[in-house]
């Protein structure tokens, strides 16, 4: 079960939730928020990315402005998230990341990353800035960023009903990043999330297995494309 642990970043400690598996592990996975926070979603996830033999950690990266933020998927919880996120920005997001992995590299583990949302896009930035191998599940804010060249395997989930992002949008991922793999799933935007009205458990369930895959053929010694 995910546990409570703290972890040291550049502009100070921070909380962190962490699963270990229990078998000798494959790699190591920085699971990356949405803009609810590290909420029973994300701990979900660091169970079920420890329970298929990876190291599982989810830094709580708006700890440097409010700690323990668990936000409800309703109007209130986007209003206060977005306005997190905003202050936190995608800069010091990937700072926090980049902590994440020299703490999981100093284990001796081979790390990648997976984000959801705002967590998708933080992601893909990690790939392109960090060298790491990333999948990213519905990162709608991604498009000012295409322009960044990623540097390691990379994989985006996206989900063709989502209001939030257009087709066009995708067309422009596909078009900007045409060494990454592609999912796009017949679901809505957060299709992962069982607490939110889109999710769509065949689409999860198949993703995870792509997921799965991607990570298990990437997460190697000297791994490229």
């Amino acid at each position: 079960m995910a546990r409570p642990v703290s972890m040291e970043t550049p502009r100070g400690r921070i909380s962190a939730w962490r699963a270990d598996p229990h078998i000798p592990p494959k790699g190591a996975l920085v699971v990356v928020q949405e803009i609810f926070g590290v909420n029973s979603h994300i701990k979900h996830q660091v169970d079920r990315f420890a329970a298929h033999g990876y190291i599982a950690l989810a830094p709580c990266l708006f700890d440097h402005i409010e700690r323990g933020v668990e936000l409800p998927y309703d109007e209130e919880g986007v209003k206060r998230g977005r306005e997190l996120a905003e202050q936190t920005g995608f800069d010091h997001a990937v700072e926090d990341i980049h902590a994440a992995q020299r703490l999981l590299e100093g284990e001796e583990a081979i790390v990648g990353v997976v984000g959801y949302c705002w967590g998708g896009t933080v992601a893909f930035l990690c790939n392109t800035r960090l060298g790491l191998p990333a999948v990213s599940y519905y990162g709608g804010r991604s498009v000012p960023f295409l322009h960044e060249h990623i540097q390691k395997p990379m994989l985006f989930h996206f989900g063709e009903n989502d209001a939030l992002i257009p087709p066009e949008d995708v067309d422009q991922h596909r078009e900007l990043q045409a060494l990454a793999e592609f999912h796009v799933w017949p679901a809505g935007h957060g299709f992962n999330c069982e607490e939110r009205a889109d999710y769509h458990e065949e689409s999860a369930r198949l993703a995870l297995e792509r997921t799965l895959s991607f990570f298990e053929r990437v997460l190697k010694p000297h791994s490229g494309f």
